[in-house]
């Protein structure tokens, strides 16, 4: 199942079933699991973990040294998932802190171009489309939906099934079920068609629509809005989450600032 022009390190623990491309390069510390499809020139290196039924497209690059100034080779991970699509020239580098880890979970499709940079972690049934970028340590959570061409300010969040629209500018954390887009990056709205496609109850929608109201609501800070939420809305598992994501903001702040707010009406 290795092409003959495949270069693979005697070391590397390849499951017996793993397909390699011409031209593919695998590394000394690499771990690939059962059913994995890697295809031509693609470039597998560091101390990496690839989980079963991954299909990893031509010119992809994973577990290369981050673009950090602060690296000196020490010992950082890429651990990835199962049953990811990984497109054409996708970046995914290791962590740049000693035994840290840059994590990409299950279901996901990454398109190609896209850049996973070092301390990064992205959940599961993440789409990213082309030509997006994670700067350092970003966090993307389940099932967000994130547009071509986004780019990401290190450290930032997206929340669980956001949509980001392509070409947006995120240097804030993105609430969780939220709609985003431009530059400045503003909330247009929530992700109702997601939420109902996830079987996310009609009362929780509409809690949530409520919640992203009140975070844009001017004369709130943040913890103003994190206050009326908690004590005016139903604590449905989704309100839970949106107030522990609204708790714990990275030091880049949550993006409040809204757009054509609650233009598209939960129904």
């Amino acid at each position: 199942m290795i092409h003959p022009s495949a270069i693979v390190h005697p070391k590397a623990n390849i499951a017996d079933d793993v397909e390699i491309g011409p031209f593919s390069v695998i590394g000394e510390h690499v771990t690939i699991g059962a059913g994995t499809k890697i295809m031509s020139s693609v470039v597998i290196d560091g101390w990496t973990e690839i989980g079963k039924n991954n299909r990893i497209f031509p010119g992809a690059a994973i577990g290369l040294p981050p673009q950090d100034f602060g690296y000196k080779g020490q010992r950082a991970f890429v651990k990835i998932g199962d049953n990811n699509e990984i497109r054409e020239y996708v970046t995914i580098h290791r962590a740049a802190t000693e035994d840290d880890t840059t994590y990409v979970g299950d279901q996901n499709m990454l398109m190609a171009y896209v850049h996973i940079a070092h301390n990064c972690s992205v959940g599961n049934q993440v789409t990213i489309a082309n030509y997006a970028g994670l700067a350092g340590h970003a966090v993307v959570e389940d099932q967000a939906v994130i547009g071509g061409l986004a780019g990401f300010h290190q450290h930032t969040r997206v929340g669980k099934l956001c949509m980001v629209g392509g070409c947006s500018k995120i240097n804030k954390d993105v609430p969780p079920f939220s709609i985003v887009d431009g530059n400045p990056c503003r909330i247009f709205g929530m992700n109702f068609r997601g939420m109902r496609r996830r079987d996310i109850s009609k009362e929780s929608r509409l809690a949530v629509q409520n919640a992203i109201r009140i975070l844009g609501s001017l004369g709130l800070n943040l913890n103003d809005a994190i206050e009326r939420i908690d004590s005016e809305l139903e604590h449905t598992p989704e309100i839970i989450h949106f107030l522990e994501f609204l708790r714990a903001p990275s030091h880049m702040g949550v993006l409040n600032k809204g757009g054509r707010i609650g233009a598209r009406s939960e129904k």
